[in-house]
C-alpha cells in the first residue's frame, strides 16, 4: 500500500487531473512487477490505484483509457517475451518485432478496461450505494479476468507458487483460478484501509487482511503436511539436448539433420546411462525430440530404426514427442509416444489436441479454407482426441501433455479422471528466450500437479526441465539453453484420490456467478425503494 504514497512528491507540481492519470500507470507498473519472475510483493493491492481512478471518473471513454494503460504497462512488463517470440518464431526484424509486441500490448488483457467500462454502466445506470458499488468493482473485475481471452492464460494465483508460500496449496481446494479471484477480491479490503487510512478502522482492515493471509499461509502447511505418503516411485532419465531453432526446422523439411539430432539425443542419454549406474524405468524425451514420423506405418524408415535399435541394445523404454499422421485427414500430428524396452511403439500414442493458433493451424479455416492460401507457410496440424486416454508402460497410468496444453486446468482435470497417477508433459520453449516464459511456462504447468495432487514430469527442448511432486514441492531444475540431463526418482501413489479441486471443478465460477446476480438483484431492489435517494457513490 505505501507504493500509493510514492505518487505524492513527484506528483505535487501536477495538477489534480494530471495526477490523477498516473494512477492507471502505478497500477500497471504494481502488476506487471508482481507477476512471475518477479515476486507477488504487490498483488493483494495492485488493482487499488486503478480503482481509486476510477471511482472519480464521469466518462466512459475515461474509465476505458485508464484501464487499457494499466493492462498495456503490466502487459509490456510481464510478457515482452513476445517481442522474442515474434523475432524468433515469425522471423520479423526487431523494429517489426517490437511493434507487434506494442499491439499486444494493447489488446492482450482487455479484461481490465472492459471491467471498468462494466462496472461504470452499472453505476451511471442504477446509482448503487457505495458498499455495493464497491464489492461489484471488485467481483466484475474478477469474473473479467477469468473469463478473458488471452495467448498466455495466465492468472495472479500463479504467483504465490513462483514465491514458493505456502498459500498456493490451497489450489488443490479452490484451483489457480480461485486463488486469481481470491488476490484481486483481497483488492476490496486494502481499498478500503487506504480510503479510511486515517480512522483507526482503517489500520483494523489492515491488520485484519495481513492475519489473514498469514493464517491461510498456514494452512497451506497444514494441507501439504496432511496428504498420504506415496507407496510407490519409479525412476526417470529427462533429456534436454538443446537443439536450436534454425536445426529443428531443418530437419523438418529434410535438410539433412535428422540422424544428426538423432545421434545427440542418443549420445546424451548413452552418457547420462553410464553417469547414473542404476536402472532407470524409462527415458524422456521432448516435444517433437525425435527427427521424423513415428508410428507403425513408418516403424521400417531409417530414423525409426536407429531407435529401435538403440533402446533394444540397452532394454531402454522411452517415451518421446514426435511427429506422425492422423489416418483420417493425412494430416501431420504432434504427438507423444511411448516405446518399450525393444523399441516397440506401445498403442495407444496420443496427439495435441489444443493447437497454437496460427502456428500449427489457423483460426476459422474449417469455416473459411481459402484462408490458407493467404498464409501457405502456417503449419497444418490434425487435433488429437484430447484427454480420453492415458500412456501404458508397464504399469504406469501415465497422463500425457503436449506444451500449453498444461496451461488448461481442465484438460488435467480429465487425465485424472482417467487414473493418471503422474503426467508427462513435452513442451519446446525455444521460441520465447531465456528471460521470462520459461519460468511463467514451468510454473503454469506443474500448477496443475498441486490441483490433482500428482506428481509432474516435464521435459523440454531449451530449459526449463524438473518434476515436482505430488506436494508441490519442485526437483531440480535444468538451466536454460544448455543440454542437461537429469535422473530422478519419483514417489506417486498407485491410486491417488480426487482432490476437493477435481470433485467440485465448478464451485468457485458458481460462487462468483451466485454472489454477482445476489448483489444485482440487491442493486436492483435498491433502485426501486423510494425511500433511497438515487445519488453517485
Amino acid at each position: 500500500m505505501a507504493a500509493i504514497f510514492l505518487l505524492t512528491p513527484m506528483t505535487s507540481v501536477l495538477s489534480h487531473k494530471a495526477r490523477l492519470w498516473l494512477l492507471p500507470v502505478l497500477s500497471g507498473i504494481l502488476i506487471g512487477t508482481s507477476y512471475i519472475p518477479f515476486p507477488p510483493w504487490a498483488s493483494l493491492f495492485c488493482f487499488v490505484p486503478l480503482w481509486i481512478f476510477w471511482r472519480q471518473q464521469t466518462r466512459f471513454k475515461d474509465v476505458f483509457l485508464g484501464g487499457l494503460i494499466t493492462a498495456f504497462i503490466f502487459t509490456m512488463i510481464g510478457f515482452n517475451w513476445v517481442t522474442y517470440l515474434l523475432h524468433e518464431f515469425a522471423h520479423l526484424d526487431w523494429s517489426i518485432a517490437i511493434i507487434g509486441m506494442l499491439l499486444y500490448a494493447l489488446i492482450a488483457h482487455l479484461f481490465v478496461p472492459l471491467a471498468g467500462v462494466l462496472w461504470f454502466w452499472g453505476q451511471s445506470k442504477f446509482h448503487w450505494p457505495e458498499w455495493l458499488s464497491l464489492s461489484l468493482l471488485a467481483l466484475i473485475s474478477a469474473l473479467c479476468e477469468a473469463y478473458s481471452f488471452t495467448l498466455f492464460d495466465w492468472n495472479f494465483g500463479y504467483s504465490w507458487y513462483g514465491a514458493n508460500l505456502p498459500v498456493y496449496q490451497w489450489a488443490e481446494i479452490i484451483g489457480f483460478s480461485g486463488l486469481s479471484a481470491a488476490t484481486l477480491l483481497c483488492n476490496l479490503p486494502l481499498y478500503l484501509a487506504w480510503k479510511k487510512r486515517k480512522l483507526k478502522a482503517g489500520k483494523i482492515i489492515l491488520v485484519t487482511v495481513a492475519t489473514g493471509f498469514i493464517l491461510l499461509n498456514v494452512g497451506g502447511v497444514w494441507l501439504k503436511e496432511r496428504l498420504p505418503q506415496p507407496d510407490s516411485s519409479f525412476k526417470t532419465l529427462l533429456i534436454q539436448a538443446s537443439i536450436g531453432n534454425s536445426e529443428k526446422m531443418a530437419a523438418e523439411l529434410g535438410k539433412g539433420y535428422p540422424r544428426e539430432i538423432l545421434r545427440r539425443y542418443t549420445t546424451l542419454t548413452e552418457k547420462a546411462l553410464t553417469a547414473a549406474d542404476t536402472k532407470i524405468d524409462f527415458v524422456l524425451w521432448p516435444e517433437t525430440a525425435f527427427p521424423g514420423l513415428l508410428g507403425e506405418e513408418f516403424k521400417f524408415n531409417e530414423q525409426p530404426t536407429a531407435l529401435a535399435e538403440f533402446l533394444r541394445e540397452r532394454q531402454l523404454p522411452l517415451i518421446t514427442g514426435a511427429y506422425s499422421v492422423d489416418e483420417q485427414s493425412r494430416l501431420i500430428t504432434n504427438s507423444l509416444f511411448v516405446l518399450n524396452k525393444d523399441g516397440e511403439v506401445v498403442p495407444p500414442h496420443y496427439s495435441k489436441t489444443i493447437l497454437l493458433a496460427f502456428g500449427e493451424y489457423i483460426p476459422g479455416e474449417q469455416f473459411f479454407p481459402e484462408i490458407r492460401n493467404w498464409l501457405p507457410p502456417t503449419g497444418h496440424f490434425a487435433r488429437g482426441f484430447g484427454p480420453t486416454q492415458l500412456l501404458n508402460l508397464n504399469d504406469y497410468k501415465m497422463g500425457p501433455q503436449i506444451c500449453y496444453e498444461s496451461l488448461f486446468p481442465g484438460f488435467s482435470r480429465s487425465l485424472a479422471e482417467l487414473g493418471a497417477q503422474f503426467i508427462v508433459n513435452v513442451t519446446n520453449d525455444s521460441w520465447y528466450g531465456a528471460w521470462q516464459e520459461p519460468y511463467q511456462h514451468m510454473y503454469m504447468t506443474l500448477a496443475r500437479g498441486v490441483e490433482f495432487r500428482r506428481p509432474v514430469l516435464r521435459v523440454t527442448n531449451t530449459g526449463i526441465s524438473t518434476v515436482s511432486l505430488a506436494s508441490g514441492d519442485i526437483l531440480e531444475r535444468s538451466p536454460v539453453y544448455q543440454t542437461w540431463t537429469g535422473v530422478y526418482e519419483v514417489p506417486y501413489l498407485k491410486n491417488p484420490s480426487a482432490t476437493f479441486y477435481q470433485r467440485w471443478f465448478w464451485l468457485v465460477p458458481s460462487l462468483l456467478w451466485g454472489i454477482l446476480a445476489l448483489l444485482l438483484g440487491a442493486g436492483i431492489h435498491y433502485r426501486s425503494n423510494p425511500n433511497n435517494p438515487k445519488i453517485r457513490s
